[in-house]
Parts: C-alpha cells; structure tokens; sequence
C-alpha cells in the first residue's frame, strides 16, 4: 500500500484528549502499584514479624518523610486506578460509550481522584 498520508513520529507534538491521558494515566498507576507491593509486602511482614517490627514500621510511617511521600504516593497511585477502573467497568458495560460520554467520565475521573489524592495526603500527613 503506497499511502501519501503524513506520518507524525513525534509524540510530543501531538495533543492527547482527556480520555487517554486518563487511560494511559490508568496504565501507569498500575505499574506504580504492582512495583509498591515491595513496599507494603515489606511493612506487612515487619510488622506481622515482632512487636519490634510493627514498632519499626509504625516509626517509619510516623517519622520518616520519605517513608510517608511513599506511602501518600502509592495511596494516591490506588485512588486514581480504583477511580479509572470503575471508569473502564462502566465502558465495559456500554455506559457513556460515546465521545461526550467518555470526556464527561474523565473530566469526573480526574476530579474524584484529585479529591481522594488530597483526602490520602491529609491522612498521611
């Protein structure tokens, strides 16, 4: 096929609707979370080991800035892909399939994961 079409290869230039920024958004919480089992695997099994375990995580998570960014980060990380998910399952099931549809759902995603984001930082902090 000998096709005089354009070819842009440079994705910076390219400006991505809500909707898949969300999705990609999506996509990469999910990796976030998968690599953040490590953490919490680590503080579960301290923890769980002794009383001076449980003792090291609790002063970890209530001392330690950089033990509280990460966990605030993999929080906020679960709040946008559970959010994003319930997005997805309610394309699964034809609800907003639509293109106004599927802005409207992003736009609402964006937001409800923002106010949860804020709600895990006030919690954490």
């Amino acid at each position: 096929m000998n096709s005089k079409r354009p070819v842009n290869l440079d994705l910076s230039t390219i400006q991505f609707p809500l909707p898949a920024l969300t999705s990609i958004a999506h996509r990469i919480t999910g990796v976030i979370l998968f690599i953040g089992l490590i953490f919490g695997f680590w503080a579960l099994d301290a923890s769980l080991s002794s009383p001076e375990g449980f003792a090291a995580v609790h002063d970890a998570l209530a001392h330690n800035f950089l033990a509280k960014l990460i966990a605030w980060g993999l929080l906020s990380a679960l709040a946008f892909h559970f959010v994003a998910g319930i997005k997805h399952l309610l394309m699964d099931i034809d609800i907003g399939v639509t293109l106004e549809g599927g802005v409207k759902k992003a736009q609402i995603t964006v937001v409800v994961s923002v106010v949860l984001i804020i709600l895990a930082g006030v919690w954490v902090w």
